[in-house]
């Protein structure tokens, strides 16, 4: 309910920005394109948002038979997460990094990139896709693809403007100023919005993604290892598109380290370090094992354990991996 009511002032908010930017650049006449437009970008973002980010963002399709270790984990955790399994995707970018979309839980997509399966090891693909999953549980994935879609609109709406002489219109208060103000403060304006979203569901995925995938600690070492990567290697599908940034689970744009005002994700170290904690309360080690009872003096027989293991995506056992609840 919650996240149905903070979607509805997100887009009205957004609704709102579109209406002010059409005003300034063309008047009354803008004010009124614009809300139509808004309508329009409101109807598709519902519909058809995902399908364009997932194109955007080089995401491709893969059947089971390419990656059935990544599908078995999708689909084992997705169980453990009570929804439905989503499609699943690789993202065509040698940058670790990862990201869900999708209007609902029934018609959701997980997208990883080559670089996440070939940089992490099982147990923190695992945790990675858990906080994904995380996401898409809560609905927070209608959010950001609308965001997203939106962002990228109203930039556009502004550019446009523009460069049609909307600023030359004598029923825009600020003439040719008002189109050129909004050219630059609109994008500024419409992550500022995403950013108001942003930063606590992160939190929220993380702990509750955690709690999915029962390895807080995987997922740390996972965004410790993303966000190392991810400064050293661009991700160009997402510095072409910089309005979908907030919907990976790091910032993919190189500018990454400028002021933490203009940043779509939390502190990675605040988010490890709220994984530590958790860590520590579900009582589970780095390696991803509970305390386990120990067996009475009486018993006999060897302990064979139980559980199940996912096939390796990133490291193998002969790469020395450390190995957890996932392989």
């Amino acid at each position: 309910m919650f996240n149905a009511f903070r979607t509805t002032v997100l887009l009205a908010a957004l609704t709102a920005l579109f209406m002010a930017v059409g005003y300034f650049i063309g008047g009354t006449s803008g004010m009124m394109i614009a809300f139509v437009f808004a309508l329009v970008t409101n109807l598709f973002g519902y519909w058809n948002s995902d399908k364009l980010v997932l194109r955007m963002q080089n995401a491709v399709p893969v059947e089971r038979s390419r990656v059935p270790e990544l599908y078995d984990m999708v689909d084992i955790l997705s169980r453990k997460a009570g929804i439905p399994t989503p499609k699943v995707y690789v993202i065509q970018s040698e940058q670790p990094n990862a990201f869900a979309t999708g209007r609902n839980p029934q018609n959701a997509a997980v997208a990883v990139s080559a670089g996440l399966l070939k940089h992490l090891e099982t147990r923190e693909v695992a945790a990675v896709v858990a906080h994904e999953l995380a996401h898409i549980r809560s609905r927070d994935t209608l959010t950001m693809t609308i965001t997203a879609t939106f962002a990228g609109a109203i930039s556009a709406l502004a550019q446009f403007g523009l460069f049609f002489g909307g600023g030359n219109n004598r029923d825009n208060p600020l003439g040719g100023v008002g189109a050129l103000l909004m050219v630059f403060l609109a994008p500024v304006a419409a992550m500022l919005v995403q950013m108001a979203v942003s930063r606590t569901r992160e939190y929220e995925a993380d702990r509750d993604g955690a709690e999915i995938s029962g390895d807080p600690l995987a997922l740390a070492s996972a965004l410790q290892k993303i966000a190392t990567l991810a400064g050293r290697q661009v991700n160009i599908a997402a510095e072409r598109n910089p309005a979908m940034a907030h919907m990976y689970i790091i910032n993919p744009l190189s500018g990454q380290r400028m002021d933490n005002l203009f940043s779509t994700h939390p502190d990675t170290g605040n988010r490890i370090e709220a994984l530590r904690k958790l860590a520590a309360e579900m009582q589970v080690d780095d390696k991803g094992r509970r305390p386990q009872p120990r067996p009475a003096p009486t018993s006999t027989g060897r302990d064979i354990g139980g559980g199940w293991r996912v096939p390796t995506v990133g490291r193998t056992d002969e790469d020395g991996g450390q190995r957890g609840p996932w392989g």
